[in-house]
């Protein structure tokens, strides 16, 4: 019996044409459970590919005693438990910095979209409301603050771009970093930021870190972006800021709850842009990061050459 690899989603077609060409792996796809207890039930399971949704938690590893890699086409690795895996001496691999380029410029566009009020003026001639100019309401990027909370290689592009735009930047992240911008404290950052822009890693510290208390600290009617992580913002605290003028707008690519329920609150007001976590969704982003992930499981388990750093869990494991 052939070794499986056993997708939990669908990859980019390129991705797939590299599985389907090595003759030594059963590819397995799984979208459903049945399918994924009949594949688990016939065993020789030897690594899982998943995306975002995907979830690979201790439960599903204990009936995988085979197991050796968990492969995640993408950066975030939330929906997989790496400290359960590290524990089984399972190696987990991700795409580092593989969308930083297309998420900075998601984010840029997100910020132009909010601070122009672009989406209100395009809908404004869609609906033959010509006239309307006459109330546009917009401001522009230039000279503005730019408070960037997480400067890794995503904050550091958005800040470069944000810079080109005439834009003053400032940040907190949890270590200086080597970029010619202030680090300042995070309720500094907040106070005096006309935008902020959210660049962090879900984690227990950084959960719910956009809060009440945060919002109390930000400039009134500043605008709020995140393409991070979307429980690092307390939703209820969020859209009460956003009802109460506090907080002049909100674009985002990320969200609590994913995709939002019909009666969400934030869905109803007008000073909120939201796209479907479809940042890293660009065709060249989103092959180049499933052709990676594929290219790195494949070489892990056949011994052969990988990228140095895809092993996410490799200090623990002592790579």
């Amino acid at each position: 019996m052939k070794q499986k690899i056993l997708l939990l989603e669908t990859l980019a077609e390129e991705a797939m044409e590299i599985l389907l060409a090595d003759k030594d792996y059963e590819i397995v796809l799984a979208l459903d459970e049945e399918v994924l207890q009949k594949e688990i039930a016939e065993g020789n399971i030897q690594a899982i590919i998943t995306r975002g949704k995907g979830q690979v938690r201790a439960s599903l590893m204990d009936q995988i005693p085979s197991l050796q890699v968990i492969a995640r086409a993408g950066v975030g690795l939330d929906n997989i438990d790496v400290a359960e895996a590290t524990k089984r001496k399972i190696k987990v691999v991700n795409a580092p910095n593989s969308n930083a380029n297309t998420i900075a410029e998601h984010t840029l566009a997100l910020m132009l979209n909010l601070q122009r009020n672009l989406y209100s003026a395009f809908t404004m001639v869609k609906e033959g409301r010509w006239k309307d100019r006459g109330t546009y309401a917009g401001d522009e990027l230039h000279g503005k603050t730019l408070g960037i909370l997480g400067m890794g290689n995503i904050g550091k592009k958005v800040a470069r771009i944000a810079e080109a735009f005439g834009m003053n930047i400032c940040y907190w992240s949890e270590r200086e970093e080597p970029v010619p911008y202030p680090l300042r404290s995070f309720e500094e950052v907040l106070q005096t930021s006309d935008l902020v822009s959210l660049h962090l890693p879900l984690t227990d510290e950084t959960e719910h870190l956009i809060n009440e208390k945060a919002f109390v600290h930000m400039k009134t009617g500043a605008l709020l972006v995140n393409t991070a992580r979307g429980k690092i913002i307390d939703q209820k605290a969020l859209f009460e800021a956003l009802k109460s003028g506090k907080l002049g707008g909100f674009a985002a690519d990320v969200l609590e709850e994913e995709p939002p329920a019909e009666d969400n609150p934030l869905l109803t007001l007008p000073n909120t842009l939201i796209t479907a976590h479809v940042g890293s969704l660009t065709k060249t982003t989103y092959t180049q990061i499933c052709t990676m992930t594929v290219e790195n499981t494949l070489a892990i388990l056949e011994g052969k050459e990988h990228a140095p750093n895809c092993i996410f869990n490799r200090k623990d494991l002592g790579i």
